[in-house]
């Protein structure tokens, strides 16, 4: 019963001004249809924040696995007893490394040692802002989701668009649209949608699924669903953990995610749990400012904060800012935190 209840995070945390981490990086080509944007490496110095958010509003985790190339920051504590520091090499098939594409790490994460079935996982700009609950993510062993359906529309440049279409052609290679919105129509019609509802409505009609909306925040998972995809489709997961960087066929760990609802194994949560801001698309001033609001009075219960294009002078003065309404929240020192 207890291991019932136990719930693991996992985040994935790269250095991208680690020199030894570039260096092994610059080994290899960067194929045309690859994503190696240093907006996907870059670091904002913000992850202590992270830590602080996790001890003082989920000390009920079991387990932080904290999944990296190698580098660790100089400040983080090693040696506390809740924290699993695990190397690419410690997880990821040898065949696979090394890998630059967070498709092959997400992809094999349930291979970790030690992982609880019930995991979360994060990406390192997802930050709890406010008090969670295990319930907030998992009840009677099932992950809560928010849940919706969407048309993914394409475009060159947004390399996660092809991600989303490669994801549901599997689903819908496993499951009838129909009949899952069929047998479980209370979930993909529940209140706890919100405005997302809409958009199932209107998609209602196609023939199988037009994709899945996205959240874009930490995601409940069960280890057994990762262990269930990989047993049906290994050819397309081997496939993508063989780039060493994003492609434009790769399948991502929304496909796990997707997994989960179609087969409806899950239990809504409230859209208004948290949100996810993107500041190359809603633009610099406006969005900031949006962002240390919803920080500051603690909105929602988790934030995403999406980088993206923006000039030195800009990324130095929006992580100045968030610092700023972070050390507001959480000024106190972590436990994950050295004392020197």
């Amino acid at each position: 019963m207890k291991e019932e209840n136990e719930i693991d995070f996992v985040i994935m945390w790269v250095d991208g001004n680690d020199p030894q981490w570039q260096k092994e990086k610059n080994k290899y080509k960067v194929d045309k249809n690859a994503d190696g944007s240093i907006y996907r490496y870059r670091d904002w110095d913000l992850l202590r924040y992270w830590f602080r958010g996790v001890e003082k509003y989920a000390p009920w985790v079991r387990k932080i696995h904290f999944v990296t190339w190698g580098h660790i920051p100089e400040w983080l504590n090693t040696e506390n007893p809740k924290l699993n520091i695990v190397k690419h090499s410690d997880f990821i098939p040898e065949k696979y490394l090394p890998t630059f594409s967070a498709n092959s790490i997400e992809n094999n994460l349930y291979r970790i040692k030690n992982l609880a079935e019930h995991f979360v996982f994060f990406n390192d700009d997802f930050y709890l802002i406010n008090n969670v609950k295990k319930e907030d993510f998992f009840v009677d062993g099932k992950p809560k989701d928010t849940v919706a359906l969407n048309v993914h529309c394409p475009k060159k440049s947004l390399i996660s668009q092809y991600f989303c279409i490669n994801d549901t052609s599997i689903i819908n290679e496993h499951f009838d649209f129909h009949r899952s919105i069929k047998q479980n129509f209370k979930k993909w019609f529940n209140p706890k949608n919100g405005k997302e509802i809409v958009r199932t409505l209107a998609l209602l009609k196609c023939p199988r699924f037009p994709g899945f909306w996205q959240h874009h925040l930490a995601t409940s998972f069960l280890k057994s669903t990762f262990e269930e995809v990989w047993e049906k489709e290994p050819e397309i997961l081997d496939k993508t953990c063989m780039h060493k960087f994003r492609e434009t066929t790769d399948v991502n760990q929304w496909l796990f995610r997707e997994w989960q609802i179609a087969s409806g194994n899950f239990i809504n949560r409230s859209s208004k749990f948290g949100k996810a801001f993107y500041i190359d698309r809603d633009g610099i001033v406006n969005i900031k400012r949006e962002i240390l609001e919803y920080i500051g009075k603690q909105k929602g219960k988790m934030i995403a904060i999406n980088d993206g294009e923006m000039t030195e002078k800009e990324f130095d003065e929006v992580v100045n800012d968030l610092k700023n309404v972070f050390n507001t929240n959480l000024p106190e020192r972590s436990t994950f935190e050295r004392m020197n």
